[in-house]
């Protein structure tokens, strides 16, 4: 990743909008939004792509270092025609990328992004417009957070006067993550909040990265919740009133909890490899139901969409609420939770508990392991006739495969954003989520790590 793929890869985007967004003939320079995470390498790749962007005519709007869905609501805010978020989300700081995003503030879906990549490989960047110019929006932070708290109960939430903890690992959500919980009347242990273009930690909100913000909670005392954003601010984890990791899987679980309480019913869309806990609360909210897509944010927007759904996400924390933005948001996230837990008055902990618990077991190997990324086709094919004799099978080839057993479920899939192969495996009891993993790795013929 240099200046030079930022520049070319955004000038790609930039002439994929002009030519297939309808505005091939309009007048004037229409706008595009950048934004970045706050990484070190992010402000010479975002100056690159500017160049990229306004070399094709657009007039460019820079929001600075904000969180991902930051950008996506900018987008709409000013009326823009797409935008790029410089980030490697959750991915340590020697990683950077560029994501694209289109006119409704959402992910490119899965053939349009093929087009920019075709394009950008083809080298067809020479543009054929006047330059357009390039200003500055301090605002879009605050934007974001008025957006959130509009749609909250604020009174009730601020009526509480919880104490939290914000761990916002010096990224892109720091500055908007603490204004929100400021306006909602929060008393704000804030942890790595500086963003300094340095991580703290380990960035991905797993329970082995966020020890600092679970002691934080334990030794403050009389803390309601721990939030942890990653760098761009689109996931969420949750740390519980006494210091226990409540886990990523539960962003999701608990936002939608909300939403349903609110709404009483509607249909909700998601990954193949989040958690059932999903499929059990909808159930507590007839007729509501589950839509399952495959595994990224452009997939599970257009689910959303597809059905009408008031809401969506990934269970890596990302939630998805549609009156906010098109993309996963941790203050979505942290608004919903606070007000669950304001409107039900018992802790963090009891609510979770409530939840029919499961057994997840995650793992990943190197595609090289297997053979490369050609493999994957035949090592996929190999677990479908495994499982397929099965009376009790349910097999998902959308994405991967994904076995779903009366006893739990096993997923087996290429990553889209690293060279590596993933298999996860869930059920009510954490010996039987192994023997799953055991299982569908030894049918795809291939040997676990240890």
């Amino acid at each position: 990743m240099t200046s030079d793929v930022a520049r070319n890869f955004s000038s790609a985007f930039a002439g994929h909008i002009r030519q297939w967004g309808g505005i091939g003939a309009r007048a004037g320079n229409p706008t595009m939004v950048i934004g970045r995470d706050g990484r070190g390498s992010g402000e010479e790749l975002a100056c690159a792509a500017i160049e990229g962007m306004r070399a094709h005519g657009f007039n460019v709007v820079d929001v600075g270092v904000v969180a991902t869905p930051t950008v996506g609501l900018m987008i709409g805010v000013l009326g823009a025609v797409g935008g790029i978020a410089v980030t490697a989300s959750h991915n340590p700081i020697e990683w950077n990328g560029l994501k694209t995003l289109n006119a409704d503030g959402l992910a490119l879906p899965a053939d349009e992004a093929q087009q920019v990549i075709a394009r950008y490989r083809a080298g067809a960047l020479d543009p054929s417009q006047p330059p357009g110019n390039c200003t500055r929006n301090d605002e879009a932070d605050r934007a974001h957070v008025e957006r959130v708290l509009a749609q909250m109960d604020v009174a009730t939430i601020r009526a509480k006067r919880f104490r939290v903890a914000l761990d916002s690992v010096n990224g892109g959500g720091a500055r908007s993550g603490k204004m929100l919980l400021d306006a909602l009347g929060c008393e704000v242990l804030h942890l790595n909040g500086e963003r300094t273009g340095f991580f703290a930690h380990t960035p991905e909100p797993l329970e082995a990265n966020l020890s600092q913000l679970m002691r934080t909670v334990r030794e403050a005392g009389n803390v309601a919740v721990g939030f942890a954003q990653d760098p761009d601010a689109d996931r969420m984890a949750l740390v519980d009133e006494v210091g226990r990791f409540v886990g990523e899987e539960y962003t999701l679980v608990l936002g939608a909890l909300r939403i349903l309480q609110r709404h009483g019913h509607t249909t909700l869309a998601t990954n193949l490899s989040t958690s059932r806990m999903i499929d059990d609360i909808a159930a507590r909210f007839p007729p509501s139901r589950v839509v399952r897509t495959a595994v990224g944010e452009a997939h599970v927007v257009a689910g959303i969409k597809l059905v009408g759904g008031e809401c969506g996400g990934e269970g890596n924390g990302g939630l998805i609420w549609p009156r906010i933005c098109w993309v996963r948001d941790s203050l979505s996230a942290m608004a919903l939770v606070l007000e669950l837990l304001a409107t039900d008055g018992r802790p963090l902990s009891a609510i979770a508990k409530e939840i029919p618990a499961y057994s997840m077991i995650k793992r990943k190997m190197d595609l090289a392991s297997i053979g490369g990324q050609s493999a994957v086709p035949n090592v996929l094919r190999k677990v479908v006739n495994k499982f397929a004799p099965r009376s009790d099978a349910r097999i998902d080839v959308t994405d991967g495969v994904r076995i779903d057993l009366a006893e739990g479920w096993v997923h087996l899939r290429a990553s889209n954003t690293e060279p590596i192969i993933r298999l996860i495996a869930e059920a009510r009891d954490r010996t039987v989520a192994q023997a799953l993993c055991v299982e569908c790795a030894h049918a795809a013929g291939i040997t676990l790590p240890t």
